[in-house]
């Protein structure tokens, strides 16, 4: 499997994707924090703004009870001038000023690098999960995935602004006592340096408890997440088994788990130890700098400055249980994001690969496939197709039919045998190339919250409306639009719920006609059809599939018959090939379909 390389200044890392999409920039992946980092480091003029607000804020905000300590010195010596008190309290009002505009500029940097983090995130990972192969998402769950793709994300959001941004405003204030204290007296620089020496201590011990609690806050809630989601999209299954007393059962459970687990979190939080040091800290440093007072060492007004430095350490204090849980909280969402990021594939997109133009010769030969380890669904699978053929595939339910044929465009990969189109491997094909040639019009039809039009035209951007309604005519599609509302203009609702089953698989039919794929595989897509229309649309299709291969999947015996080649499944192997008359004679697990 060809390695798809994902560079960043820091480091590389290779993970398989099925399809790169082109990105300017490339992130560090090997940890959540690397990861984090090369985002951040994108935007180094705002770490740069952030840290020069932070430091001012914090120095002019030291300012204030140094110049207050003067006035009170001054007016214990005098205490009717007036002429020292204005310039004094001047500055303060200047200085407060001055740091109002650095703290803007420190919280705007803040928020701006949050915002600009966020949007970078939702990209890479957006562009990361359609890269993703069908087995990726079968396995993983869509709930999971929206609340990674939308919590989690948002969690990075806040671990800048206000988690770092709290964090490196806060670690300012926390050493401005010990920068000023030793100003009014060397001995002063103690309380407070051991109040800091406590503060890391505890704080190391803090985010060490703390993250595998913000782990398990940002897991539960993908639980939840994913079982929402799964009740909202079968909402129709669940009242009509009348379940939603259980389903409510369920969500609440899971919602008790989420609150638990921040429950522990604030339980924590509450338990941090610099919130008792403070008290301690305040105490022990007044007391200290009366003894310096009382031995003459000090002035009133150095006591009063110094134990205004010492109230700075309230902010560093408070904030921090917020500040740090806000970056758990996102190194744990990142954690998650990059594992969905960095999960890999089983198929790559072959860039290097063979890219012409599809014939439509198909071949399989000793195929195997298997969605669980020891778990064949095929087994020994081995046809010749010949371009411009129409092939049936018939068998029971559950004998590998749609499977069988999602290995000819690589939806899924077969471990043994091989697939070739056109005498070459599907493997060495250039994944977009084959893909873009051929359709599959699946039983499930999907549909867009988008106009009718640009569903038709998906596959074909910029398609022009003389061919999107040509397409639309050749799916019997046409009629049945111009009786909406706003005809090719009208909006249909989520995987088209507002059109009926049939409705649905014709617009599917017109988006196939359209791309005037090579090879057209129709996988039960006309079982939602009256047999009205059943008749224009089998017309359509045996009109569509002249110069193209056609693989149709059907228990319908008025689309087997005119089939130029039919394959018989049955427990994932091939039972049998061959005309329709020829069956019937010769195959007992033909003609049994039919009988049943």
């Amino acid at each position: 499997m060809r390695m798809v390389q994902s560079k960043s200044p820091m480091s590389t890392t290779s993970i398989p994707a099925e399809f790169t999409l082109a990105r300017e920039y490339k992130f560090n992946r090997a940890t959540p924090i690397r990861w984090i980092l090369s985002h951040a480091f994108r935007y180094w003029p705002l770490i740069l703004l952030i840290v020069i607000g932070a430091y001012g804020n914090g120095a002019l905000a030291a300012l204030v009870p140094e110049l207050v300590g003067q006035a009170f010195d001054e007016l214990l010596k005098n205490p009717t001038i007036t002429t020292v008190l204005i310039p004094l309290a001047l500055w303060i009002g200047t200085s407060q000023i001055i740091r109002g505009v650095l703290q803007f500029g420190r919280n705007f940097g803040a928020e701006l690098m949050a915002q600009k983090v966020e949007r970078d995130i939702r990209d890479e990972l957006y562009l990361s999960l359609l890269g993703k192969s069908m087995t990726f998402h079968n396995l993983q769950p869509v709930g999971d995935t929206m609340a990674r793709s939308t919590n989690d994300v948002r969690e990075v959001n806040f671990m800048f602004s206000p988690g770092l941004n709290l964090v490196i405003g806060s670690f300012f204030f926390l050493i401005m006592p010990l920068i000023y204290g030793p100003r009014f007296h060397p001995d002063l620089i103690l309380v407070p340096a051991i109040f800091v020496v406590i503060y890391f201590i505890a704080l190391v011990h803090y985010l060490r408890s703390l993250s595998p609690v913000t782990d398990s806050v940002r897991q539960t809630f993908g639980v939840m997440n994913t079982h929402l989601s799964e009740a909202l999209d079968g909402v129709e299954t669940v009242k009509g088994a009348a379940q939603e007393s259980s389903e409510i059962g369920r969500f609440v459970t899971n919602a008790k788990k989420v609150r638990g687990a921040f429950v522990r979190q604030g339980d924590l939080e509450a338990r941090f130890l610099p919130m008792l040091l403070l008290g301690i800290t305040y105490a022990a440093g007044l007391f200290h700098a009366l003894l310096l007072y009382r031995a003459g060492q000090v002035s009133v007004g150095d006591v009063v400055a110094y134990f205004g430095m010492l109230r700075l350490l309230d902010f560093p204090t408070f904030a921090s249980t917020f500040a740090y849980s806000q970056i758990s909280l996102g190194v744990s969402g990142a954690r998650r994001i990059l594992e969905l990021i960095n999960r890999e594939t089983e198929l790559d997109q072959n860039m290097a690969g063979f890219s012409g133009e599809i014939q439509g010769d198909v071949e399989f030969k000793d195929v195997c496939f298997e969605y669980n380890k020891d778990e064949k669904v095929l087994e020994d699978i081995t046809f010749k197709v010949k371009a411009g053929q129409t092939v049936a595939i018939v068998g029971q339910t559950g004998a590998g039919k749609t499977s069988l044929v999602k290995l000819i465009n690589r939806i899924y990969d077969a471990p043994c045998g091989e697939v070739k189109v056109d005498g070459v491997d599907v493997r060495q094909w250039n994944l977009a190339a084959l893909r873009r040639q051929i359709s599959i019009i699946e039983q499930d039809i999907f549909l867009f919250s988008r106009s009718i039009a640009d569903n038709i035209a998906f596959g074909k951007p910029g398609a022009s409306r003389e061919e999107i309604e040509s397409a639309a005519k050749s799916a019997q599609a046409h009629d049945f639009i111009l009786t909406l509302d706003q005809g090719y203009e009208t909006v249909i609702g989520e995987r088209g719920v507002t059109l009926s089953g049939g409705q649905r698989q014709r617009l599917a039919l017109a988006r196939a006609f359209l791309t005037n794929p090579r090879i057209l595989i129709l996988d039960d897509s006309t079982s939602a059809i009256d047999s009205a229309t059943e008749d224009r649309i089998q017309r359509a299709i045996s009109a569509a599939s002249k110069g193209r291969t056609t693989f149709i999947i059907t228990h319908r015996l008025s689309q087997i018959r005119w089939a130029d080649l039919i394959i018989v499944l049955r427990k994932g192997r091939v039972a049998a090939i061959g005309s329709h008359e020829e069956l019937m004679k010769t195959s007992e697990a033909y003609s049994r379909i039919f009988r049943e």
